[in-house]
Parts: C-alpha cells; structure tokens; sequence
C-alpha cells in the first residue's frame, strides 16, 4: 500500500469491505448531483447505507459540490444509526470549509455528546470554523480539548491551534504554540509567518522567514512561504529579499502564478522598480483582477495615471471584472495626476460594471475636486452623497483644505473628523498647523491642549536604513540603539563640520 492510500485509510477509517469499492469508484466518478443521487440510490437499493465507509464517501460527494448539497450531505449522515469518527470528521469538515460554520461546532458538541471521541484529524476542521465563526473562546475550549486527549502536541493539531489564535489577533500564545510543536514542518512556518504578517508584525515575519533558511526545513520554502512573506517585504520595500525570491522562483520552476505574482508586483512597486513590476506581470499565467490590481496600483502609485488607465482598459478587454479595489487604485491615480475629468468618468462607470460605491470611492472624488481647488463642488458633492458621509470623506476635505488654506471649511471638516474619528491624533495635528500658518496662536495653543487633555497619542514617525546586518529603524531623538553615545557624537561632529563649512562659504561669497 503507498504512503497516499495509508493516509486515505487513515482519514475515512477502517479498511471496507471489497463489495465496497465499487460504490466508492462510483462515487468518484459523480461529478454532479444528479449523478450521486442515482449513486445514492443504488446504494441504499443495494443495502448499504449503513455501511461506514460507503456512506463516509458518500457525505464527502455531496459536500464537495457545496451549496444545497451540504442538505443532502446531512441528510445521508443523520441516517447513519452509529456514525464513526471519520464520518464526523466529514460533516465538520463540509461546514468548516462552506459555511454555516456554526454547524460545525454544533456538529463537534453532538459528536462528544454522543461519545465518539475525536481525533487528530477533528482538531484542525472545528478550530478552523472556530476561527472563521469569531468564537475564539470556544476555540480555546476546545484547545483543552486536544490537551486531554494528549494531541495537542501534534503536528497537524499544533499547525491548526497556530493559526487559530493568530486568527484570533493573539499572536504571542500563537508564537508560544509554535515553539512547542516538536517537529515543525513547512505548514508549521507558513502558519506562524503568516500570522505575523496578517497581524501587521512584518519585522517579525521577515525574522521568522529567515530562521526558517537556517533552519533547512526539508523542501525548502514552498508556494504558501512566499505568499504569506512578500506581503511583509513589500512593507519594508526590500528589494533584496525581492530579487532573492524571483531566482529562486526561476532556479527551482516554481511556477509564477497570481498569488505570487501580485506579491511580487507590490514589492517592486514599493521600491520603485516599476519596469519590473511589469516584467512580473507580463510573466503570470493566469491574471486575475488581484494581479491587475497590483500592477494598477504600481502605475498609479509612481504617478504614470495614464498607463494606468490604459491597464484598466486592457483588464475589460480581457474579459474580467474589475471590483472595487480596481477603481480606487484608478480614482487615486486620477486625484494624484490631476485628471479630473478622467477621474469623473472612472467614477461614474462603476455602475456599468457592477461595482457598489463604498465611503472610499466617494472620498477619492472629494480628494480629486478639493486637489484642483473646487472645493465648492466638493461640498455640495458631499452633501449629495447618498450614504452618510464618515471619517474618509472628511478627512481628504480637511487635507484639501490645507493645501489651499481654507480655514473657514477646515473648521467645519475638524469639527465632524473630532466626532467621527476622536483618537486620531493626525486631525488636530493638521488643524493646530492651519491655526499656526494663519497667526492664531490662541487657537493652536487650544486645539493642542485638547490632544493633551484627551491624551491622544500620535503614532511615532521612524526612519529605516537598511545596513548589511538588516534593517535597522530610528525616530527622534531614539537612543534604543545599542551605540547611541557613538551615534550622536558622530552626528554633532557632523554638525560642527557642516557649520564651518557653511561659514567659510558665506565669508567666500562676501
């Protein structure tokens, strides 16, 4: 028996009974629903709905096929007098993967109630609809279960209980997880890498990833590694790490699909190699929108908004659908190059594709209108909007106003962002300025008071250089790093330097 048929055994049971097999080759076959169901009905004509085994297949057939089928599916399992583990497995697995996911822990309860307990294979189904439900205590809950039952340690429980709490935003009990699981194999990795990114931990991601080089986990990094890692990359703009992945996709044959492919984009776009960008994107081989997204975004990012709208017009050509990240990619790169009127029409041809008008799209036509200086029109776009203007629409009126020193509507926009968005210190920062560049210290001096009385905090700006050693990061007046006394003295020597200098110039020119 090979190591794919053990496995298979493993997941549906015991070993069936030869005048199984030919049911289960039947079952495999179905690849619609008509043609199960007259599978069905040869089955139950034949005597075998209570068979285990058949009726697992037979579940499994259904579910796959989704939608009104998981009825069926439920039907079949519901008629099995003592349904075993796997057969459980199968139905918690159908509504982990399709939804209701309530069901599946419903399913989970039942299947502990009446007495069957679970396995290493049952873990990984309910925690993963734990997760896709928002029931992180009840995940936790059945954390303890697998404790109990001694599997937590388990590769394939460990694996699922990583992803579980980093789902659940508890990355340090995910990290905590991680680091007990005996033998990690590359699933363990990507899970765990993957929960930093997701949670916005990209330096600890890329740290993660680089252990996992050191670590030679057999078959190196694979498809999964470099989807989860490029995402971080491409936040810190690491075009090393960029040029890393690309040969090694090209020495190993890995092949350059959407999901790598996109990943790819955004990372060049981010350090500004826009020809590469579209040298990935020329190489993909199966563009879908998310693809034409990134390489949308890359265009209009960099400020070349007509090449973006020639894009977009080639994605309709090829017969997709463009969603709505699509426009907002196209309205920015509009607002930014100052094409109002190609903007307008962007904005106005979302209906003929389909595509619902969210608060962003809204506030990408504020921010084209307030950029060129209309901000009569933008006002009464806004009061004609037909949802409630939020914190977005608000907030590029406010950012209009300050380029063209509109301090009579700025007020008006402070006044709404301070109830719509009261902790973002950005809007009072931008208003104290206003109140600054105008001569009304009292205001400022007012404004900055609030931010102080409410203690809201603004996030810390940093710089980041990137040195043999990695990157290395530093606000003002940081002295975290480890030769700070060296740092300033280097940098006020630096300081007296260019001081001289500054006064042998001036004496010149005298």
């Amino acid at each position: 028996m090979s190591g794919a048929s053990r496995r298979v055994q493993q997941i549906l049971g015991p070993k069936p009974r030869k005048d199984s097999f030919q049911y289960t080759h039947l079952l495999h076959l179905c690849k619609t629903t008509d043609t199960i169901k007259k599978a069905h009905a040869q089955i139950v004509v034949g005597g075998h709905k209570q068979d285990p085994f058949i009726a697992t297949k037979l579940i499994d057939s259904y579910a796959n096929l989704g939608g009104p089928n998981l009825v069926h599916a439920r039907q079949v399992f519901d008629n099995l007098s003592e349904p075993d583990v796997f057969s459980w497995n199968v139905v918690i697995k159908s509504y982990a993967n399709a939804g209701p996911f309530a069901e599946a822990l419903k399913a989970y309860d039942a299947m502990r109630w009446r007495g069957t307990a679970p396995n290493r294979y049952t873990f990984p189904f309910v925690l993963k609809a734990s997760s896709a439900e928002g029931a992180s205590k009840k995940g936790q809950v059945i954390h303890g279960h697998a404790v109990k039952c001694g599997l937590d340690l388990d590769l394939f429980v460990g694996n699922a209980l990583v992803t579980f709490y980093a789902k659940c935003k508890d990355v340090q009990v995910s990290r905590k997880l991680f680091d007990e699981i005996p033998r990690r194999d590359v699933v363990s990795w990507n899970s765990m890498i993957s929960g930093y990114t997701v949670n916005g931990f990209v330096d600890d991601a890329i740290l993660l990833f680089c252990d996992m080089l050191r670590d030679e986990v057999a078959g190196g990094p694979d498809h999964a590694t470099f989807v989860t890692i490029l995402p971080a990359f491409a936040q810190v703009a690491d075009i090393h790490a960029g040029y890393w992945i690309h040969g090694y996709i090209v020495k190993t044959g890995m092949r350059l699909d959407s999901a790598v492919g996109s990943g790819l984009i955004s990372l060049y776009s981010n350090c500004g190699y826009v020809s590469m960008a579209r040298a990935i994107f020329d190489k993909v081989s199966d563009r879908n929108v998310i693809v034409w997204n990134a390489i949308i975004r890359c265009h209009g990012t960099h400020g070349l908004a007509l090449e973006a709208l020639a894009l977009f017009r080639q994605l309709v050509e090829a017969g997709l659908r463009p969603d709505g990240i699509v426009f907002l990619c196209l309205l920015s790169a509009c607002s930014h190059a100052g094409l109002l009127e190609q903007g307008w029409h962007i904005f106005h041809s979302m209906e003929t594709y389909g595509v619902a008008k969210s608060e962003a799209h809204y506030a990408c036509i504020v921010d084209l209108l307030g950029r060129a200086g209309d901000m009569e029109q933008a006002v009464e776009f806004i009061q004609s909007m037909p949802i409630q203007p939020g914190k977005s629409v608000y907030g590029a009126l406010l950012g209009a106003c300050r380029i063209h020193k509109n301090m009579e509507l700025a007020e008006l926009a402070a006044e709404k962002l301070f109830v719509l968005d009261p902790d973002n210190a950005g809007r009072y920062v931008i208003l104290a300025q206003m109140y600054e560049d105008a001569g009304r210290w009292q205001d400022a001096a007012r404004v900055r008071k609030i931010v102080q009385e409410k203690e809201i905090k603004k996030p810390i700006g940093y710089s980041s250089v990137e040195l043999e050693s990695g990157h290395q990061k530093f606000g003002v007046n940081d002295e975290t790093h480890l030769y700070t006394a060296q740092i300033f003295q280097t940098l006020l020597s630096l300081d007296r330097v260019m001081g001289k200098e500054t006064h042998t110039q001036c004496d010149a020119f005298l």
